[in-house]
């Protein structure tokens, strides 16, 4: 599991004394649900159909959703708790400037749909007007600086965070973007179903321009600038897998440097309009994409680059338009992209809205009513049970070198946990919410939140108790800057962590996701971060080799996985979420076993406690799912397919073959010389 930006490692030492058992509960369960499984199907044939299949057929797809597993049920059960938050708020009268006044009005502005209805496409028509009465291509650039101040997407991106190479101080970092189907891919593959998505994409973008009161040739047209400078900004992108290489996207350089050797935009103008006159340093992590985008600033046609600012300006607000923009948006995002049949209801949109714009402060008020300091108490022990689990399977691993296992142990000791929620909490008094248009208190939250993130970052130490996620975001993440592993309060929750369950249950699902996150400090990028979450080589001569051959079973065996026809895993843009699964698995079992030590388990409902262990892992990645997502997903996500966590990995995990008794007769087997043998 990973957020965007960052993700990675974990921290303790001595393996060698007893680990306490994760649950002290009077009365406990096994936390396994029989109806989940299909004993129709064979373990060692298909095991997530054997451990998931009762959950599937109880849960089929509804056309809300083109993806509906364990994480959506949690999802749901959270909107649900922050709706009736957010309503009890929304109903009542609350001092003018304060966070509740802001949460229920906002919400109340989003559900508004008479207003957006009658406004219709108002409140971006300013701007619209704006783009279309500029008259030199000298224009251009300011305006679509001013753009991006609002939040509207731009030829690039840019965000204020740890200097790889220097993590105790925050950099600005000018990213890849431009791309409004975020992967390159889709703009270059000549397959069937791509091609497919571009004509889709293209009409749907001439389709919103006509709903801003062009006529259909200028939408035609308009749609078609759009796609020659996407295309052309796709080509020298960066893909998804070669994003994942640190050092390949690590190019420091002075300001002045800056502007010398990218001298075709005048990166004063996006300084001061950002408010960051006093930036020194800047890493470029994508340079070839970038000198692309001088180029189209200097020769792409005025009018072709005023309907690409006009698309983006669009796109950017059609979630906050009348019905007529949404629901055009949703159609192909939501159909043609995802396979999704259905919007998600107003109040769920609504409430999405408030957690994008003021989530940490809506996470407090979760955090009072919903979390209880008994299950952060559980959850801090139980990550210590981890990370001493980790260290043992540290040491006794005959591929790295005694040099290497020594700095690795430092690094597992210095480690950062942050489990359910901020010791700090955000500021919003600045945030005005006002009974405008829904998109203007859009901008003005975009507005707040880049001068928020220049005044705290620009120029200024890492701050190391900063969340990347909200208590209430279902998933957790590794941080390689900050050497850091966080458990927001939203995952803490069944089938992830059950209070009333025993340990095989709660080692097979949360110690898991522990064990992921803490693996990540030693998957392929991970392990390329010291302990001080700085981009640097600290391993022996000859390891890095050793770990290259083993990694690449992992990568091979995922390549050739069958996820639709015609269509095959990416086995190196998931490697790093295929090792975290690997070593988490791993972690997590030794972990259990140590803990049985103390605190033996019967076998219960006919599931020794390691049946149960790796039955728990797999109702994590329950779930359906359409072939347009698995397509998606596929192109983009660094993350397997839930059904390829569960086959894909378990064939490599030999407590999962004895637990089972899988043979060579069973499919799913793989000779023990050809699994992966990491951890």
């Amino acid at each position: 599991m990973k957020l965007n930006l960052k993700h990675w490692i974990p921290a303790m030492v001595f393996a060698s004394v007893p680990l306490a058992s994760c649950v002290h509960t009077a009365t406990q369960t096994t936390g396994i649900d029989l109806n989940n499984l299909d004993t129709t199907a064979a373990p060692g044939n298909n095991f997530y159909q054997y451990a998931c299949g009762g959950w599937m057929k109880a849960h089929p797809l509804t056309d809300e959703y083109s993806r509906y597993g364990s994480f959506e049920v949690l999802i749901e059960n959270n909107n649900q708790q922050l709706r009736d938050l957010i309503t009890s708020l929304a109903e009542t009268k609350h001092k003018e400037g304060s966070l509740e006044q802001k949460i229920g009005d906002l919400y109340n502005i989003a559900m508004d749909s008479v207003k957006q209805n009658n406004e219709g496409y108002q409140p971006i028509q300013a701007d619209l007007q704006a783009i279309a009465a500029l008259t030199d291509s000298k224009e251009v650039w300011p305006m679509m600086v001013d753009m991006m101040r609002k939040g509207v997407s731009g030829y690039f991106g840019f965000y204020i965070d740890a200097d790889a190479k220097n993590s105790s101080m925050n950099i600005l970092t000018i990213v890849q973007g431009g791309l409004s189907l975020d992967e390159k891919e889709y703009y270059l593959d000549e397959d069937e179903a791509t091609a497919g998505i571009r004509t889709a994409f293209t009409e749907h973008i001439g389709k919103m321009f006509r709903l801003c009161g062009f006529t259909q040739e200028e939408s035609v047209a308009k749609a078609a600038s759009v796609m020659k400078i996407e295309h052309r900004i796709a080509v020298p992108s960066f893909s998804a897998t070669q994003q994942r290489d640190p050092e390949k996207n690590y190019h420091k350089m002075s300001v002045a440097d800056l502007k010398k050797d990218y001298a075709g935009i005048d990166w004063d103008v996006l300084f001061s309009a950002m408010g960051m006159k006093e930036v020194t340093e800047v890493n470029v992590a994508q340079p070839e994409p970038i000198h692309e985008i001088e180029k189209i600033l200097a020769e792409v046609p005025l009018e072709d680059q005023k309907a690409y600012l006009e698309w983006n300006l669009i796109s950017a607000a059609s979630p906050y338009l009348s019905d007529e923009f949404r629901t055009c948006n949703f159609d192909f995002y939501g159909r043609v992209l995802s396979g999704a049949q259905q919007e998600r209801p107003r109040w769920k949109r609504a409430v999405a809205t408030v957690e994008g714009v003021m989530g940490e402060g809506l996470g407090r008020l979760y955090v009072d009513k919903y979390f209880s300091a008994a299950a952060k108490e559980r959850m801090v022990n139980l990550v210590k049970n981890l990370q001493a689990s980790l260290a043992e399977r540290i040491k006794v691993q005959d591929w790295m070198s005694e040099e290497t296992k020594k700095v690795a142990l430092e690094k597992l000791d210095a480690f950062y946990v942050k489990v359910g929620y901020p010791d700090k909490w955000r500021d919003y008094s600045g945030l005005k919410i006002e009974n405008d248009s829904y998109w203007a208190n859009i901008v003005r939250s975009n507005e707040f939140n880049l001068a928020f993130m220049v005044a705290q970052k620009l120029n200024k130490p890492v701050d190391r108790d900063e969340w990347y996620m909200t208590p209430q975001t279902v998933n957790a993440y590794y941080n390689p800057t900050t050497n850091e592993i966080c458990f927001p309060a939203g995952i803490l929750q069944p089938p992830f962590f059950n209070m009333e369950a025993d340990d095989a249950c709660n080692y097979g699902a949360i110690g898991v996701v522990i064990g992921h996150e803490m693996t990540h400090g030693f998957d392929d990028q991970g392990r390329q971060f010291d302990k001080n979450g700085n981009l640097t080589d600290w391993w022996a001569p000859g390891d890095a080799e050793r770990f290259e051959e083993r990694v690449s079973v992992m990568r091979d065996y995922f390549d050739k996985i069958d996820v639709l026809p015609g269509l095959k895993a990416n086995g190196k843009l998931t490697l790093g979420e295929n090792l975290a699964d690997h070593g988490g698995l791993m972690v997590a079992y030794y972990a259990l076993l140590n803990a049985m030590k103390d605190a033996p388990l019967a076998t219960e409902d006919g599931f020794t406690p390691e049946q149960r262990f790796f039955l728990s892992y797999a109702n994590v990645w329950a779930g359906n799912i359409r072939d347009e997502e698995i397509r998606r997903r596929t192109k983009s996500d660094p993350h397997s397919l839930g059904r390829w966590r569960v086959d894909g990995a378990l064939p490599h995990i030999d407590a999962w073959y004895e637990a089972f008794g899988i043979t060579e007769q069973d499919s799913m087997f793989v000779p023990k010389e050809e699994r992966v043998t990491i951890w």
